[in-house]
């Protein structure tokens, strides 16, 4: 490509580099463009780690550039025959990945990077030489890389760069784009780990055949003493398709900086917390939203079992993900070092998943993949996907952990379909969507009578429908059966015993419902359904403090749930924790005031933010909430019970118990309830207030 003279600048006394073309390449036109292309990539540059051009000259018929001198040794001198020790390798690997990734960012492809073309000077700086077959574009910062410009290299340069470090797609002949300087970096960090070439075989024309073809052995082969994360890293280099290499360098560069020696990693699972955020719908009718939702949660699901990884609440999760706050923002509020976002195209009987975890500490993205697949693998992505973040954020999963992720709860399509949709309709939380959500799990259960999500969806449903749509005894038979169908079906899903205890509870079985809740929360701690409705059992039982700690640990698995601090307030204030239940009860107030914004018909929130109100002294704002939440549902048992609460809290001990009475009139059979209950103290000793009572024996 050219000859390089050292030479005094006289002007501005400083040796520099000259390039030349040399003398029998000098007239060809060619040439002369590889020439000039250089001469356009490195003017347009600017980086530590890349070599500075100082300008284009021609002189006596001779044209060059003018460069920064680099005095040092190529990386191909400094390779040792068994590889570079961990911290080395780091030290020019790092720097390399900044540099190349700050030429793609400018549109800038350098096509032939080898340890020829890397220098490392003598005050161990990296630096990235001889950008002759580097493609420009009008400078920008790369995107999606389907939106990715390409380049041709067969067809106008002949057979452009070095065979061991070019990418199946260069040898092919095929268009480029910057993902083969991606392939050529993990071919460079492969020979500086192990001291050789991963495709090294006798002959130009065999090399190429073993790049397009045959798989790289992983590294720790040949140096065992390197971390498990270094074999994954080169091989999302080397992926042969170019859709399914990672993306960028500086994803390459961040996953490095994650395998620093100094760093244990023990301390680094430990510190592992992910939230995974709804997928957003690009599909052409955009009517996928709830197919989308249920992809993320399954994930969220299957990373719940990883030991060691804290996964963030998919209700706040997806909150902030519809609020549009940025990343760092998200990540923040749920107290999480990592986002998993996507997106999803479904069309047909195919359906395209973009994917993306990104570090919230600095936005870097650790992981990124594109899965374009038939619908029926929809299950084997999910799984790749959530083995795929674990392996990002450094955590090696047990043979136990792999083989949970290849069960897939169901492998009927149809039924899958079902219990999205029927999920998506639970979470509106209404007597309306419950209903239909009911139907669509038990539609799936018809499909795959094995299904024990849809069978513990169904328990869910009738113990809701139980609670705030009349009291019929067969609804708690119903949820009996299915939570127990669940639980012998699936003995190790949180869910499952999370819903027989809610069961176990309503019909009086206290003991029992203790014990589901305590095996759920061995599975799954970060289950706030456990929490929340084991401090639900153990208040109506009286036991205050255990109410107290199971409402804590709810309020830390979900922080934007306004029942948790509301209800916990009145144990504290039972103990006499004032100070405690004051501000427990204003922290739900202001959350409910947030709620009540975007879902002003929101009873439950009204009414529970209402008591509140009342006990912190705001009588009259606190009276206006509960009607407004008891005109929106007047014949509702669980609200006429709550209205009722509110009322004897304020004083009004007649509309108290007219509330009461109506309640259990229309099905409320929670007689521990007003047993426990210290709002109702003002009550008690009344006539009215005993005859119910003993109505309820």
């Amino acid at each position: 490509m050219g000859v390089v003279w050292k030479a005094l600048d006289t002007t501005l006394a400083r040796e520099v580099a000259l390039k030349l073309l040399p003398p029998s390449l000098s007239g060809d036109p060619e040439h002369l463009e590889m020439f000039e292309r250089e001469a356009r990539a490195l003017a347009s540059l600017n980086h530590p780690n890349i070599v500075t051009v100082f300008s284009v000259e021609e002189a006596e018929g001779h044209r060059f550039l003018t460069m920064e001198l680099v005095r040092g040794r190529t990386l191909g001198a400094i390779i040792p025959v068994g590889g570079m020790p961990l911290r080395a390798l780091l030290e020019i690997a790092v720097p390399l990945t900044d540099a190349i990734d700050a030429a793609h960012r400018r549109g800038i492809a350098h096509r032939d990077l080898k340890p020829g073309n890397i220098m490392v000077s003598d005050e161990a700086r990296v630096k990235v030489l001889d950008f002759g077959l580097a493609t420009v574009t009008p400078a920008r910062a790369l995107v999606d890389a389907q939106d990715l410009p390409t380049w041709s290299t067969g067809r106008d340069l002949g057979f452009g760069g070095t065979v061991y470090y070019m990418s199946p797609e260069q040898l092919e002949g095929r268009d480029v784009d910057h993902r083969a300087d991606i392939f050529a970096l993990g071919l460079l960090l492969y020979e500086m780990a192990t001291g050789q070439r991963p495709f090294q075989r006798q002959t130009p024309a065999a090399v190429i055949a073993a790049t397009i073809r045959d798989e790289a052995p992983a590294p720790t082969r040949r140096r065992p003493d390197l971390p498990p994360l270094f074999d994954r890293i080169v091989a999302g280099c080397l992926a042969k398709d170019p859709d399914r290499r990672t993306q960028s360098a500086l994803d390459v560069g961040h996953a490095l900086r994650r395998i620093w020696p100094s760093e244990g990693a023990d301390a680094s699972r430990a510190q592992r917390s992910v939230a995974v955020l709804p997928f957003t719908d690009l599909s052409p009718e955009r009517d996928q939203g709830y197919f989308c939702e249920g992809i993320a949660e399954e994930i969220l699901t299957a990373l719940h079992g990883v030991r060691g990884l804290r996964v963030a609440s998919r209700p706040s999760a997806f909150r902030l993900k519809a609020s549009g706050a940025d990343a760092r923002a998200i990540g923040e509020e749920l107290g999480v070092n990592a986002l998993l976002d996507g997106s999803v195209r479904k069309a047909g009987d195919r359906v395209r998943i973009t994917v993306e975890l990104v570090d919230v500490g600095d936005g870097f993205r650790l992981w990124s993949e594109r899965y374009d697949r038939e619908l029926r693998d929809i299950f084997a992505v999910q799984d790749d996907i959530a083995r795929r973040v674990a392996e990002a954020l450094e955590i090696t999963l047990t043979s136990k952990e792999r083989d949970a992720f290849k069960r897939p709860a169901t492998s009927d399509l149809a039924a899958y379909d079902f219990y999205l949709r029927g999920r998506q309709f639970y979470y509106l939380y209404n007597r309306r969507g419950v209903t239909f959500a009911r139907d669509l799990f038990s539609r799936a259960i018809e499909l795959d009578a094995t299904y024990a999500r849809a069978h513990a969806g169904v328990a869910d449903c009738e113990c809701f429908l139980y609670l705030y749509a009349g009291r019929d005894p067969a609804r708690l038979e119903a949820a009996l059966a299915s939570s127990r169908r669940a639980i012998e079906i699936a003995p190790d899903l949180a869910e499952a015993h999370a819903s027989r205890g809610v069961a176990l509870s309503l019909t009086g079985q206290h003991a029992e419902a203790e014990a589901a809740f305590e095996q759920s929360i061995r599975i799954n701690p970060d289950l706030f359904e456990a929490h929340y409705f084991y401090a639900r059992d153990s208040f109506a039982q009286g036991k205050l403090e255990r109410a107290i700690q199971q409402y804590e640990e709810a309020s830390r698995v979900r922080p934007d749930d306004y029942q948790s601090p509301l209800l916990v307030a009145q144990s504290l204030a039972d103990l006499g924790r004032t100070a405690e239940a004051e501000a427990a009860r204003r922290r739900g107030v202001r959350i409910v005031e947030d709620h009540i914004a975007l879902n002003p018909d929101d009873s439950r929130a009204l009414y529970m933010a209402a008591n509140g109100l009342v006990a912190l002294g705001d009588r009259e704002r606190g009276l206006e909430w509960a009607a407004r939440a008891r005109a929106l549902d007047p014949d509702d048992p669980m609200l006429l019970y709550n209205v009722g609460c509110i009322y004897s809290l304020a004083g009004d001990v007649d509309s108290a118990l007219d509330c009461l009475e109506l309640a259990v009139q229309n099905g409320l059979r929670q007689r521990a309830w007003l047993e426990h209950d210290s709002n109702l103290d003002p009550l008690r000793g009344h006539a009215r207030f005993e005859a119910l009572m003993q109505r309820l024996a």
